[in-house]
């Protein structure tokens, strides 16, 4: 009974870390819009910005997970709305290929979230953050990390 009661309190402590790709013209513009707003949400993120969300290699992200993130979130302008015309659909091609192949591998696919955030968005952001954030903490650590490491 006590090691069930250790296994719950270590998930409330669980704080899930998170590595996000988004796209320099519209997502990482929202979350500065979310900043500067002072919209509150979650700080598990970690922001790498990219000129396209299409620009992002599916290594990187599979990188993120085996080095100890416990979710990775490629965000970009919405379709349609691409600075570089269809980079986003680039993106959504490559996520959906690395879906398939971590589901063949027995790999939690829910890990990678992908999603479309305008510039003028950042309560969208915020809220995005916050979800994956709660997922997150659902599912627990990432147990990649453990296999990965030397």
């Amino acid at each position: 009974m006590a090691e069930e009661e250790k296994k719950a309190d270590e998930k409330e402590e669980f704080e899930p870390k998170i590595v996000g790709f988004l796209c320099k013209w519209c997502s990482s513009s929202a979350a500065d819009l979310a900043g500067t707003s002072r919209i509150q949400y979650p700080p598990n993120i970690r922001i790498i910005r990219l000129m396209c969300s299409g620009s992002v290699d599916s290594v990187y992200l599979v990188k993120a997970l085996m080095e100890g993130a416990d979710g990775v979130l490629v965000a970009g302008c919405h379709p349609g709305d691409c600075h570089y015309i269809e980079g986003n659909y680039k993106a959504r091609r490559r996520v959906a290929l690395l879906k398939d192949i971590m589901k063949t591998l027995g790999l939690d696919t829910d890990r990678v979230w992908i999603r479309w955030i305008g510039a003028d968005e950042g309560r969208k952001f915020a809220e995005t953050v916050s979800e994956m954030t709660k997922e997150l903490k659902k599912m627990g650590s990432n147990p990649m990390q453990k296999h990965w490491a030397l």
